[in-house]
């Protein structure tokens, strides 16, 4: 047997270093390529770029349907779906870190290609201690459930408050416990300058900093909602790390397409509550059906029909706005 036909949590070496060396030259495009110099990123652009993501997130799962089969490929899609589908509500919380610490749109950008990086290696963290629990311990899909059915819950009825970034517990503990400068030095993180108290050089952390750790913190959170829910679909690691991440690497992009436009969109967190809830119903339905699991066909449908309609509901709603001018 070759090295790469060995099997690693279910899936075969070469599967695996294939998705890895994809995302590893997408960032370096990203980073090397597309935004080398620091520049502002237009409407058009961002929504050009949501485009490509999208679509090759999309083509990624077709790859999964002809190599695993249409129930692989099912699931993979209904997951991407989700998480995409979750990080709109992402891009709320991070609009309003970005206005508390107004972070200027150039440098925006910078902050959150490193937020993405630190996402794929948290996700991986939890992911696959995700899939050891699940292993091990069957019951834990219930956890998991009851875990998005309360969420689901609390989104509703939290879903018209804002979220207060400067009251945040862990904002507090690091001015606490760090030096931190209260202006931008440019897009550096770091900065060292003289502490006024005690005479000498410091190291000090930006206000990009802080934005970066606050974006990075509000992803643990998410994780918590989106995690179990790919877990609620399939239990393949493959799959539920492999769709979570081609959704966040469009986040950049999506975000600076929508940012502008972010008020169209304020119902879909009503949209988002339910699907959670009924994800999480899934595993308790397929249960007392005596199913090993609902088919990956209406997963998917009930996804699409969910999101759709909050979506259009959204836009229905505020249709009478006036749309902001494209750059």
């Amino acid at each position: 047997m070759e090295l790469f036909d060995v099997l690693w949590l279910g899936k075969p070496l070469w599967m695996w270093f294939a998705f890895l060396g994809l995302v590893a030259a997408l960032l370096s495009l990203d980073l090397g390529v597309f935004h080398r110099d620091q520049r502002e990123i237009g409407v058009r652009e961002s929504f050009a770029l949501s485009a490509f993501y999208i679509a090759l997130g999309l083509a990624f799962g077709g790859w999964i349907w002809w190599q695993l089969g249409a129930d692989a490929g099912l699931a993979y899609i209904t997951g991407f779906v989700i998480e995409k589908s979750l990080a709109v509500d992402n891009i709320f919380v991070i609009a309003m870190i970005f206005t508390y610490f107004a972070v200027p749109r150039i440098y925006q950008h910078r902050v959150l290609f490193w937020g993405v990086v630190g996402v794929i290696v948290l996700r991986a963290i939890m992911i696959g201690l995700g899939s050891v629990l699940v292993s091990q311990f069957s019951w834990v899909l219930y956890v998991f459930a009851g875990v998005l059915i309360i969420t689901g819950i609390k989104m509703w009825l939290s879903a018209d408050k804002v979220y207060d970034v400067g009251s945040a517990p862990a904002l507090k503990w690091i001015r606490r416990h760090f030096n931190v400068s209260d202006i931008f030095h440019g897009d550096r993180f770091w900065v060292r300058q003289p502490d006024a108290q005690a005479g000498v050089m410091k190291w000090f952390m930006t206000p990009l900093f802080l934005a970066l750790i606050m974006v990075e913190l509000v992803d643990v959170i998410f994780a918590v909602d989106s995690v179990p829910a790919i877990f609620a679909i399939t239990t393949d690691p493959f799959l539920v790390y492999t769709s979570n991440i081609f959704a966040i690497l469009g986040l950049r992009a999506l975000y600076f397409a929508l940012a502008a436009i972010m008020d169209r969109f304020q119902y879909l967190k009503y949209a988002l509550s339910i699907l959670l809830v009924l994800v999480g119903a899934k595993i308790v339905i397929a249960d007392a059906l005596g199913l090993a699991k609902i088919p990956p066909a209406i997963s998917l449908s009930v996804t699409f029909a969910v999101l759709a309609t909050g979506m259009a509901w959204s836009l229905w709603k505020t249709r009478r706005r006036d749309p902001p001018m494209p750059e």
